[in-house]
């Protein structure tokens, strides 16, 4: 995996979410309730103070929690919720570890097919259906993960330039497009609520 990614809108935050796949897994992970960018820019931070150009699953999972809590806590933090996401991604490095021998790419490399792969990403601690559907849009439309039906188990996320999700953002243009979708859904579902009561 080693592809240019326009996810933080920052290059090296981007490049390391383009050559590590536990970069990208936990930029993923990050991305709820905080802009896309700066959730997409918390590996290369995380590992800026972790003293590393890369992230390790085992060198995570191993470390302290209440140490690891203050890494993500430090200024400026690294999430609106840096203690529960700390432990968040513990969890999903433990899992990696523990599942795929510490290798986040294993849990793409080799897998039969799309269901499948939707299935993997969707036992991750902290990814439910759509975020491993996103994760999976990601995998196949910009990294170059494309095993049969990978478009179908991603959904609405999975045809070409949907402009839903971090899966079609490539720069500026595509990312002002997510956005707006974004904005759509959000101003719907307002009126869908007002309408109620």
């Amino acid at each position: 995996m080693d592809v240019t990614l326009h996810l933080a809108q920052d290059p090296e935050a981007d490049e390391l979410l383009g050559r590590s796949p536990l970069a990208a897994l936990i930029g993923m992970l990050l991305d709820q309730q905080i802009p896309m960018e700066w959730a997409f820019k918390g590996p290369a931070t995380i590992a800026g103070r972790m003293g590393s150009d890369d992230l390790d699953a085992q060198e995570i999972a191993a470390y302290d929690p209440e140490a690891f809590a203050a890494l993500l806590s430090e200024k400026p933090a690294v999430h609106r919720y840096p203690g529960s996401m700390a432990q968040r991604i513990q969890q999903l490095c433990q899992y990696l570890v523990e599942h795929y021998d510490g290798d986040p790419s294993a849990v793409w490399e080799g897998v039969g097919d799309g269901r499948e792969l939707l299935k993997r990403l969707q036992e991750l601690p902290g990814f439910g259906k759509q975020k491993a559907q996103i994760f999976l849009a990601l995998l196949g439309k910009q990294l170059g993960v494309t095993p049969q039906g990978w478009r179908e188990a991603a959904g609405d996320y999975g045809p070409p330039q949907a402009f839903r999700s971090v899966a079609d953002i490539t720069g500026p243009e595509s990312l002002a497009k997510v956005r707006q979708h974004k904005q759509e859904i959000k101003a719907a579902a307002k009126a869908a609520k007002a309408a109620k009561k």
